[in-house]
This record gives structure tokens, C-alpha cells and sequence, in this order.
């Protein structure tokens, strides 16, 4: 990947934060974005608003978790995003957001369970909700880890959803689903018990999402 590959990538980085926080999944600073880049990754820095953000304030760092003197601080949650790339060898970016809806469902510490068939876009009968660990630490890391098998988004315990993808469109497409489906399950709730689809029907509906992927 040549230097110029590399500047593409951290206005890409940028671009995406921008559209996260405008689109309201990470109000203020909140949240996190990063995307592979050879052998390393380019991910936002810690504190800093999107608004404010270039692409010389994205910090490099290796998937040893090094990062180059001289740099600004990288977010707090950069082992998370290190802990999805080495174990997921398929995804090529990372969003990690406080949207509303699927922070406040995470709170009760629940799955978005298969109330609709387009659960299914993240990969399994549910989006799985990971265990709760103190924010920027490698229990949480090693509890997203957990929860995406699978599944290429969940929710973290009191705390906001992460999603994965090939590119950052895909994830903070990703992203914004899984909004959506916490927001749908909310207030399919406040109607009534929704009816949850089965297994079988999952499993039938996933292998729908895998032939639309192949075509």
C-alpha cells in the first residue's frame, strides 16, 4: 500500500466519525472508528471531536497495540478494535458507537432477539449482547470477541454497540441496523409481547442473506 493509499485511508477514517456523529450513533466524542492498513491500523484519537478531526490526527498503530512517538493519544478502546482484527480475519474496519437505542437496550443487558427477520443482517439468530466489563479494558475486548462469533455486530453491557465489516460503509451500515432493530424491538415492546421468529426460520432466513451475497 503506497503513501498515498495511506492518506486515503485516514480521510476515509475521519469521513465516517463525521457521518457517525452527525447521524446521531455518537453524540460528541463518544465512539470510535478504525480500518486496517497493511499491517497495522489507523484508528481516531482519544478525546477529540469529529467535528475537529483530519486526517493527520488518526493514529497509526501496530496490531501489537505499538504506537509511533509523536502521535496523538489513540482511543481508549484501540485494544477492542485490535482484538477484532486479529481474531476476525474478514474484517477490515471497525465502528464503535453509543447509539441510543442499542445503548439503552444494552443496559438491560439482552440480546436484540429474532422479533424480525432482518436480525439476521449481523450474521446470526440474534445480536448477542457481550458481558460487561469496565470500559477500555481486555476483559471487554476479550467479551466483544466473545459475542461477535458469528455475528459481525453486538452489543456491549451497559455501554453502546460495535459492528465490523469489509469496508467502513459496511460497518457503519452495520451500525446503523443495529439501531434500527434496537429501536424497532423498543418499541415493539411497548405494544406488546412481540412474537419471536424460530430457530428454524433463522436459519432459513440466513441462508437467504448468504445466497443475496453470492449473487
Amino acid at each position: 500500500m503506497h503513501s498515498q493509499d495511506e492518506a486515503w485511508l485516514r480521510q476515509q477514517v475521519v469521513d465516517t466519525a463525521q457521518v457517525m456523529s452527525a447521524g446521531g450513533l455518537s453524540p460528541q466524542k463518544s465512539g470510535n472508528v478504525s480500518i486496517r492498513c497493511n499491517d497495522d491500523m489507523l484508528i481516531t484519537p482519544s478525546g477529540m471531536a469529529y467535528d475537529e478531526m483530519l486526517p493527520g490526527d488518526i493514529v497509526k498503530v501496530s496490531m501489537d497495540g505499538e504506537v509511533t512517538a509523536g502521535q496523538k493519544k489513540p482511543s481508549s478502546e484501540t485494544p477492542m478494535h485490535l482484538a477484532i482484527y486479529r481474531d476476525r480475519p474478514e474484517a477490515v474496519a471497525v465502528v464503535h458507537c453509543h447509539s441510543k437505542a442499542a445503548t439503552a437496550l444494552s443496559c438491560t443487558r439482552k440480546a436484540i432477539p429474532a422479533f424480525h427477520y432482518m436480525v439476521a443482517v449481523a450474521g446470526g439468530k440474534d445480536v448477542a449482547c457481550a458481558r460487561y466489563a469496565t470500559v477500555a479494558t481486555p476483559a471487554l475486548a476479550k467479551n466483544a470477541v466473545a459475542a461477535l462469533k458469528g455475528r459481525y455486530a453486538c452489543l456491549l453491557a451497559n455501554h453502546g454497540q460495535i459492528a465490523f465489516g469489509g469496508t467502513l460503509a459496511e460497518a457503519l451500515a452495520m451500525a446503523e441496523q443495529v439501531e434500527m432493530l434496537a429501536q424497532m424491538y423498543m418499541d415493539a415492546l411497548r405494544v406488546g409481547k412481540p412474537v419471536m421468529l424460530s430457530d428454524n426460520e433463522m436459519r432459513r432466513v440466513l441462508k437467504k442473506f448468504e445466497e443475496y451475497a453470492r449473487a
